[in-house]
């Protein structure tokens, strides 16, 4: 409807080794991708393909809890 975010990657480039990610990998243990963890803590968007609506959307959320969105359109 154009008014909705979903979700495809979600990062925690601040986290510790106790939060985000790293926590949610040790509760887990066999059933997710490592490397998969690791990439989610950095700051690099992963591969993805374009939906129907070719359009993106960052949201930021800074760890005060401001938040910052951008909605682009794909090439």
């Amino acid at each position: 409807d154009g008014r909705s975010l979903y979700p495809r990657q979600v990062f925690f480039p601040m986290a510790g080794e106790n939060e985000g990610w790293a926590k949610l990998a040790r509760n887990l243990k066999a059933e997710i991708d490592e490397e998969l963890i690791e990439a989610y803590r950095g700051t690099v968007s992963l591969p993805f393909a374009a939906g129907e609506h070719k359009r993106i959307a960052v949201k930021i959320v800074d760890d005060r809890g401001i938040e910052s969105l951008k909605v682009m359109e794909l090439a």
